[in-house]
């Protein structure tokens, strides 16, 4: 399962914002986006010989453009002090997170969400707007960029990304983003957050089934997230098991 995520999600990975491309250069896949996209190394085989001069070009490259970039580092990538050598370069570690799959017809799509909330798909600006103000509070970033990218690839990528927000009292209180890949059996779970009021209400757990039944309907085969310690152990009990670890490494420029 592992080897088939590497092959279908990071080596042969399609672009997944309107206007990026992603590039294989030598022995490292790297995806270039606009404004609100994202811009990193998604797969990378290197050796200790040239780990360094790889990440040298990496740097200048995104420099050449003006950008910031990630490189995303799972814990089975080489060489073994691959994150070392990145922390050398001038990279910044995020939190870990652990990577987790489960086939689609392993997850329930029964959960409903709470008495007096509403699940609400995200079509067009208002939606959008809702999924940044949840964004801000539970994680604390800029929600406009989010809302921005959602809005991007609403219209220029339609049917790769479906996005939920759930509403209590005219306020949203969760939402979440399922982002399709066609072309590759996976799709992915991202963004799913609960302000802190309603946690613990099963709102996250309505968010994965619903998000479960739209993949499902679209032919895929297997659900990926890069989980949390928080969310990790809800997935767990939803079917999902860990693959690998994986760390984002943010070099701002």
């Amino acid at each position: 399962m592992l080897a088939l995520y590497d092959r279908s999600m990071r080596r042969d990975a399609p672009p997944d914002d309107p206007g990026a491309r992603v590039e294989r250069v030598g022995d490292v896949v790297r995806q270039v986006a606009g404004e609100h996209g994202w811009n990193g190394v998604l797969w990378s085989r290197l050796d200790r010989a040239g780990a360094d001069a790889a990440i040298a070009e990496q740097v200048r490259y995104y420099a050449s453009l003006g950008r910031g970039f990630e490189w995303k580092l799972y814990a089975h990538d080489r060489p073994d002090d691959l994150a070392a050598r990145l922390r050398a370069a001038g990279f910044v570690a995020e939190p870990e997170e652990t990577l987790m799959v489960a086939p689609i017809g392993a997850v329930s799509t029964e959960a409903e969400p709470p008495v007096g909330v509403e699940v609400w798909p995200v079509a067009d600006e208002a939606g959008a707007d809702l999924v940044g103000r949840v964004h801000e509070e539970v994680f604390g970033t800029d929600g406009d960029r989010i809302r921005r990218r959602l809005l991007d690839q609403l219209a220029g990528l339609p049917g790769t990304v479906a996005a939920v927000v759930a509403v209590a009292g005219g306020e949203p209180v969760a939402a979440a983003r399922l982002e399709m890949h066609p072309g590759t059996p996976f799709a992915g779970l991202w963004g799913g957050g609960t302000v802190p009021a309603w946690r613990g209400r099963g709102l996250y757990r309505a968010l994965v089934a619903v998000r479960a039944r739209i993949a499902a309907d679209r032919g895929y085969r297997y659900l990926q997230v890069d989980a949390t310690g928080q969310s990790r152990p809800i997935l767990r009990r939803l079917g999902f098991v860990p693959l690998t670890t994986t760390t984002p490494y943010v070099h701002n420029g």
